[in-house]
């Protein structure tokens, strides 16, 4: 008798055990469902309603693709190198320099200033003017303008500094389609235009183009530009440099400006020396 009951007891404990745990997860899934708001009803509630709309798909890329964690755009694209800063002291050595202007102005501070230098088969050329409308630099088998070659950068009316190139026609600067220059960047900033450009230093014969493996007189002009169009020069007689300039020689040349050569000039120079003995002498 005994037995039997222990062997009664083990049936009904196994058939309990059995029952716990076939409702156990009846019973999770009803709580959860009345803690969503009961039924199958508020399980739907609780689910994140998704649109398979175009529109919705498209909104949801952009979210991951183009927002960052903090939900700020992402740049669309790896931002533009700045304008490389004009070195000076580089002149003499490895590059050849003009600077005209206050005496030991720089690339930022001269009226105008240019450099060169080769590079393989190029020249690559620096200008920089104090000027808001274009800077420039002709090619001249003699030291007056006409029949010259023309490289100039030129602010236009949308902030961009454009490379051209330029025919002298007489006292006219005629624009060429035809434009050797390559590598052109340049920027317009604290009421400077500068650019740098490289261009071939042979080129086929022809009468707008030169080759500048010869060596020629360098003609520097800046001025004002109207809608992207340049106009005449600043001053009336643009400076020029002293002798033929060879692209395989680097010098650093300054030439003052008007404002600085007051006592360079021959007549004052004599004024000075007359001054000079007639104080020495004293009156008769």
């Amino acid at each position: 008798m005994a037995v039997r009951s222990r062997g009664a007891w083990r049936r009904l404990l196994l058939l309990l055990l059995l029952a716990g745990s076939a409702a156990s997860p009846a019973e999770e899934g009803g709580g959860r469902r009345e803690a969503a708001g009961g039924g199958e009803h508020g399980e739907e509630a609780a689910r994140p309603h998704h649109d398979s709309s175009y529109g919705t798909f498209a909104s949801e890329f952009y979210d991951l693709r183009y927002l960052s964690e903090e939900g700020y755009p992402f740049p669309t694209a790896p931002p533009v190198d700045p304008f490389a800063k004009i070195r000076v002291d580089d002149c003499g050595k490895t590059k050849g320099c003009f600077r005209y202007g206050k005496p030991g102005c720089n690339a930022d501070t001269c009226d105008y200033f240019l450099s060169y230098r080769r590079i393989g088969a190029d020249v690559e050329f620096e200008l920089s003017a104090d000027t808001d409308g274009w800077v420039a630099v002709g090619f001249s088998s003699d030291k007056k303008m006409g029949g010259d070659d023309v490289m100039a950068c030129v602010h236009d009316d949308n902030g961009r500094v454009r490379i051209q190139h330029f025919y002298n026609v007489g006292q006219w600067a005629k624009e060429i389609q035809r434009n050797p220059a390559r590598d052109e960047e340049g920027v317009f900033e604290n009421n400077r235009v500068t650019c740098r450009f490289k261009r071939p230093v042979y080129v086929p014969r022809e009468e707008t183009i030169v080759d500048l493996h010869l060596s020629w007189y360098y003609l520097f002009a800046w001025g004002p530009a109207i809608q992207g169009s340049i106009t005449r020069h600043d001053i009336d007689s643009p400076p020029v440099s002293e002798r033929v300039v060879s692209i395989y020689k680097y010098e650093d040349i300054f030439m003052p400006s008007a404002a600085y050569q007051t006592f360079s000039s021959p007549f004052c120079l004599l004024l000075i020396v007359a001054l000079t003995f007639y104080l020495l002498m004293g009156t008769p």
